[in-house]
């Protein structure tokens, strides 16, 4: 036992090969990760001010903490999907070692089921700040379409929880399902044109950013388990790049296509500049280029560098990268929907 823990201490190869990089595990790095996520909670609540900022739009009562709501339930869905998806490709390699990172999926869940009963609790009052509890009507949520969208989450979140707690946690994503769906009708009321069409495409483009980001982020935590398994460490994270690469195609696809049903294309620059939705959709844009970037930074390296496993460096950026995303998705879906102009 006292040789076999030294051993794994360095966790293998991984720490000589992120000398290179300069990157350097400690109390930096984990000081540096807080304030990213604090800044991913506050975009939420500080951005609506900034996007609405001479656009002569009105925002929603309590738009900021409806953004953070929202924040934390597409949060809340990405880590379970992820971590499902992770334990698939897993599954796939050859000679793959038995150890993965815990699961955060319950925690996720109960996370996911306080934010949805949040954004419930607005619904409940007609989309108005409830300042009490006595202003919350339960029973009509079962009365009108958003409230019974708003229930399925709501429910969804709290089934997860449970299966994941069970012997078969594989099964939460039938109810994880169920929330993404919900979601995607929730985004495109009845009054919206072809609203099918739009319900498909959210559901295309929430269920792929569940995979991406989620999935990176399981990739990272599972890799230094594995210890002294290197072609596995980088097999697994090759499999999950080429996966990705699909991944991030469909959500570039889906995002075009909706915003083009939201933006006709003579209006969409004017649009990316003069509304608040626009100009947050603008700056989703551009993290999910700088996004790319690291993505494409990290396959570079994972196929010609020396150790391939220098890779996780851009990795871990590009995976902080996408919690900004994920914070400024929830805003996105919180501010008023841009005029079609014709």
């Amino acid at each position: 036992m006292g040789l076999t823990r030294p051993t794994d201490g360095p966790s293998g190869e991984d720490r000589p090969a992120r000398t290179p990089d300069g990157s350097r595990p400690g109390t930096g790095r984990a000081v540096a990760v807080l304030v990213l996520v604090l800044l991913a909670a506050l975009i939420p609540l500080l951005g609506p001010s900034v996007a609405l900022d001479g656009t002569g739009e009105a925002a929603a009562p309590g738009v900021g903490g409806i953004g953070l709501l929202r924040t934390a339930l597409f949060a809340a869905l990405c880590v379970p999907v992820g971590e499902m998806f992770v334990h698939r490709l897993a599954g796939r390699l050859p000679g793959a070692p038995p150890e993965r990172a815990r699961a955060w999926a319950p925690y996720a869940a109960g996370v996911g089921f306080v934010a949805a009963l949040g954004l419930a609790s607005v619904v409940s009052t007609g989309n108005l700040v409830p300042h009490s509890l006595a202003a919350i009507d339960v029973g009509g949520l079962y009365e009108s379409r958003d409230g019974k969208l708003a229930l399925l989450e709501v429910n969804g979140f709290a089934a997860a929880g449970l299966c994941a707690l069970s012997a078969r946690p594989a099964i939460q994503v039938w109810p994880l399902a169920a929330v993404a769906v919900a979601e995607a009708l929730r985004a495109h009321p009845a009054p919206e044109l072809d609203p099918l069409t739009g319900s498909a495409l959210t559901f295309v483009h929430l269920t792929c950013a569940a995979l991406w980001v989620g999935g990176l982020l399981y990739v990272l935590r599972t890799l230094p388990l594995w210890g002294a398994a290197r072609e596995a460490r980088v097999a697994l994270l090759g499999l999950y790049a080429r996966v990705a690469a699909v991944l991030l195609a469909l959500i570039t696809a889906t995002g075009i296509w909706s915003t083009l049903r939201r933006m006709p294309p003579g209006t969409v620059l004017d649009q990316l500049t003069s509304t608040a939705y626009g100009r947050t959709l603008l700056a989703k844009v551009i993290l999910v280029v700088a996004v790319a970037g690291l993505a494409l930074w990290a396959r570079l390296r994972l196929s010609r560098a020396a150790d391939p496993l220098t890779a996780c460096s851009p990795a871990r950026a590009e995976v902080v990268a996408l919690g900004l995303v994920v914070a400024v998705s929830g805003l996105l879906t919180a501010l008023p929907v841009p005029i079609r102009w014709t």
